[in-house]
C-alpha cells in the first residue's frame, strides 16, 4: 500500500466544474453552497478527492479561466467564506480538496493589466505581460504569427482613447486572457503568495491549467504550424524548458506545508518522456495522462500507451495519472460511439452524430480498463452516470469563446459541460430548484438522472461504485502490471496482484481464463463480448 502521506499516488479523484454541478440559488447557475449539499454523494460514490475548476473572480470571458482576482469567490458562485467551508466539510468527509490554478494568463480585466495599459509602452507594469511592438511600417501587423486556441491571432493590439494605435498584447486564448510574462519576478512572487493563500485555507492541491504555457521561447519566432486546439502541436509557445524552474519553486513552496499537497499538470505534451520531466521529484506530483484519453478504440494503441505511459513514469518515479474525460473534450460516453473513436472535439446538430448505445457499451469498458491501472484516476462529473455529449444543442445557446472565434468552425466545449441531471422528475432535472439551466439539458439526461441509476443493479453509476470500491480493496492504484498476451490482438489483458483485467476492444468473442468474475462492464458468462471488460480474481 502506498503511504497515506502520498495520497496522490493512487488517488480517485472527481472533477466538478461548478457552474454545471447543483444551483442552490435557483439562478441557474450551479455555486459552492450546492456543492458542500451534494459532497455525501461523492464519498457514497467513493472517490478520494475532488477537484474544482475555477470559482474565483472572473467576467467569465471563458467560464472562469479568466481570473480577475485569485483569491476572491465570484459572486456567481457563492461568497469567498464558502470555499472555506466546502475545504472543512470536505475534510470532515475524509475528501482531499485540489483547486484549479490559472497562471498562464489573467482577465484582463486584472489589476496587473488594468495598470500595465494604463501605464503606457516601456513601463516596468507591462513588463508582468507580453506586450509588443508590431511589424510593419506602422506597427500594424502582428508583432509573430501565433495563432489562439480559440481561432484566429494570438495578438490584439491596444489603442489610445484618441483612437491612436499602440502595442499589442500577446492572448493564447481568449483577447480577454492576456498572457503573462513569467521572466518577471513579480509574476513569479505574486503566484507564490496565491498558493500560500489557499494552502493556509487547507487546499491539499492545485490543478495547473495549461502547465505547458507559461515558458514561451525566447525572441518569440514565428510558428511553423498553425496551433491546435489546446496546443497539441508543440511550437514555440508550448513545452519549453523554462516551466520546470517554475514548478520546482512551486514544489519548494508546497513542501513548507503538512499533508504531503500536490501538485497536477494539465499539459497537453504528445511526448511521454517530455510529459514525466512534469513530475520528477521535485517538481509535480502528477501531469494528466492525454495520451490515453486521446487514444483511439485499438487494442494495440491502449496497450502501447499504457506501456510507454508507466515506463517514463517509472523513471522517474513517478505515478501515472489516468483520464478519459474532462470540461475540455467530447465526453467518452460520446466520443468512442463515433466513427473516428479518438477525435476528442465535439460535435453540432449538423455534424454526424455518435452512436449513443455504442459509446456507452465502451465508455464502461474503458472505464473499467482504467480504473484497473496503477497511479491514480480521474472521473469527470456526470460519466458515472454515463452521460453522453450534448451533440445536438442549438448554437443560440453556445458560450464557449471557441464558437465565436473560429468563426463558428468548431462547436466549443459547451456539450460537455450541461448542468448535471439529479432528478428525473424536478425541475431542471434537480440541478436548479426554479428548472433555470446556463446550458440546455437534453431529453437522454432523465432516464439517466442519478436518482433513476444510484444503487440500481446494472446502472452505470453503480459500476462506478463496485469499481472503485473493489480498486479499493484489492490495492490496484499501488499495483504493479503484467501483460496477458495469449487472448488475441484485440484483447488488452494485464494482470495486477491477484486481480486479471480483460478489455475486448474490438474482437470476436473470447472465452475467459479461469477466475471469480469480480466486476464486468456487460453481463458475461463463459466468454468476454466485443466492447466489455471484466475484472477476474484468479483461481
Amino acid at each position: 500500500m502506498s503511504n497515506p502521506s502520498t495520497w496522490w499516488r493512487n488517488a480517485v479523484i472527481y472533477q466538478i466544474y461548478p457552474r454545471s454541478f447543483a444551483d442552490s440559488s435557483g439562478d441557474g447557475y450551479g455555486d459552492l453552497p450546492g456543492i458542500i449539499d451534494r459532497l455525501p454523494y461523492l464519498t457514497q460514490l467513493g472517490v478520494d478527492a475532488v477537484w474544482l475548476s475555477p470559482f474565483y473572480l472572473s467576467p467569465m470571458a471563458d467560464a472562469g479561466y479568466d481570473v480577475a482576482d485569485y483569491r476572491v469567490v465570484d459572486p456567481l458562485f457563492g461568497e469567498t467564506a464558502d470555499a472555506h467551508e466546502l475545504i472543512s466539510r470536505a475534510h470532515d468527509l475524509g475528501l482531499r480538496i485540489i483547486i484549479d490554478l490559472v497562471p498562464n494568463h489573467t482577465s484582463d480585466e486584472h489589476e496587473w493589466f488594468r495598470a500595465a495599459v494604463a501605464a503606457g509602452p516601456g513601463s516596468s507594469e507591462r513588463e508582468m505581460y507580453l506586450f509588443r511592438d508590431g511589424q510593419g511600417e506602422h506597427g500594424e501587423l502582428p508583432p509573430n504569427n501565433w495563432s489562439s486556441v480559440f481561432g484566429n491571432s494570438a495578438w490584439t493590439r491596444l489603442h489610445h482613447a484618441d483612437g491612436a494605435p499602440e502595442q499589442w498584447y500577446l492572448h493564447l486564448f481568449d483577447v480577454k486572457q492576456p498572457d503573462l510574462n513569467w521572466n518577471d519576478e513579480r509574476v513569479r512572487a505574486a503566484f507564490d503568495d496565491v498558493l500560500r493563500h489557499w494552502l493556509d485555507a487547507g487546499v491539499d492541491g492545485f490543478r495547473v491549467d495549461v502547465a505547458h504555457g507559461l515558458a514561451k521561447k525566447p525572441g518569440l519566432p514565428d510558428q511553423k504550424e498553425v496551433t491546435e486546439l489546446l496546443g497539441t502541436n508543440m511550437g514555440p509557445m508550448w513545452d519549453q524548458d523554462g516551466v520546470h524552474e517554475i514548478y520546482r519553486r512551486w514544489h519548494g513552496v508546497l513542501t513548507e506545508y503538512d499533508g504531503d499537497r500536490a501538485l497536477v499538470a494539465e499539459a497537453w505534451v504528445p511526448d511521454l518522456d517530455r510529459l514525466a520531466l512534469y513530475v520528477r521529484p521535485d517538481e509535480m506530483q502528477q501531469a494528466f495522462n492525454f495520451a490515453f484519453l486521446n487514444a483511439p478504440w485499438d487494442a494495440a494503441t491502449y496497450r502501447t500507451v499504457i506501456r510507454d505511459s508507466i515506463a517514463a513514469n517509472d523513471a522517474v518515479g513517478a505515478p501515472t495519472t489516468w483520464v478519459l474525460s474532462n470540461h475540455d473534450v467530447m465526453r467518452h460516453a460520446s466520443r468512442l460511439g463515433r466513427a473516428d473513436t479518438g477525435n476528442r472535439n465535439s460535435a453540432g446538430p449538423e455534424d454526424p452524430q455518435p452512436d449513443h448505445e455504442l459509446g456507452l457499451r465502451r465508455a464502461r469498458a474503458a472505464t473499467l480498463m482504467m480504473l484497473a491501472l496503477p497511479g491514480s484516476a480521474y472521473i469527470y462529473q456526470g460519466e458515472e452516470l454515463g452521460l453522453p455529449e450534448h451533440t445536438t444543442m442549438p448554437h443560440e445557446f453556445r458560450q464557449d469563446p471557441i464558437w465565436e472565434r473560429s468563426d463558428h468552425e468548431q462547436v466549443g466545449r459547451d456539450g460537455c459541460r450541461v448542468p448535471m441531471p439529479w432528478t428525473a422528475d424536478a425541475p431542471a432535472l434537480g440541478f436548479s430548484p426554479t428548472g433555470r439551466t446556463w446550458l440546455p439539458q437534453p431529453e437522454s439526461y432523465r432516464l439517466l438522472a442519478v436518482d433513476q441509476q444510484i444503487d440500481v443493479p446494472g446502472s452505470t453509476w453503480s459500476l462506478y461504485r463496485d469499481a472503485l470500491a473493489l480498486r479499493k480493496s484489492y490495492a490496484l492504484g499501488d499495483g504493479s502490471l503484467e501483460w496477458v498476451n495469449d487472448l488475441g490482438d484485440d484483447v488488452v489483458g494485464f494482470t495486477t496482484g491477484d486481480v486479471t483485467v480483460l478489455s475486448n476492444v474490438s474482437g470476436v468473442p473470447v472465452a475467459l481464463p479461469d477466475g471469480e468474475i469480480l466486476i464486468s462492464s456487460t453481463p458475461v458468462d463463459a466468454e468476454l463480448p466485443t466492447d466489455a471488460t471484466v475484472w477476474l480474481r484468479r483461481s
